[in-house]
């Protein structure tokens, strides 16, 4: 829970550092791995979410986007909660939002509003609630090209 925790508190920093970007994306993965290992498919589900949002903070597309639908595949599972699909979602339409896809960041948003508003615990409506109520718009590309190239241009 300390590396989910701690990965948390970087991703709500309003600026990092290059080695606070890298800490983030470790302790993310360690915390995926470890609920790997001492957790169910809920546990996985919320730790590839973490992923997911971690990229997505750091403007990475591809990563971001990997780990949202391996937190959807895991959210799918017998067991899990059914705010964690409504989380993945969220994920999803976030890796979206990075990449520039409008048509699909607005229909995963649609998703996971639906299943969010589905979620009977209030508390974990509202925090799903919150999280989808805080995605950006997507920012248009002229290209695919243009995205690629964005994503390959090293960090000043």
């Amino acid at each position: 829970m300390k590396l989910f925790n701690d990965t948390w508190s970087l991703l709500d920093q309003e600026s990092r550092t290059p080695d606070e970007d890298d800490r983030m994306i470790h302790g993310a993965h360690a915390s995926r791995f470890h609920w790997g290992e001492a957790g169910g498919p809920q546990e996985c589900a919320i730790g590839e979410w973490q992923c997911a949002r971690v990229y997505a903070a750091l403007g990475r597309y591809e990563p971001s986007l990997h780990h949202a639908h391996r937190s959807l595949e895991w959210a799918g599972r017998d067991g899990v909660e059914s705010w964690v699909m409504a989380s993945a979602h969220e994920a999803l339409a976030r890796a979206y939002a990075v990449g520039g896809d409008v048509a699909k960041f607005n229909a995963v948003r649609e998703r996971a509003l639906e299943l969010a508003a589905a979620i009977e615990d209030e508390e974990d409506r509202a925090v799903v609630l919150a999280d989808i109520q805080s995605l950006s718009e997507p920012k248009w590309k002229s290209d695919e090209r243009a995205r690629q190239d964005s994503n390959l241009r090293p960090r000043d």
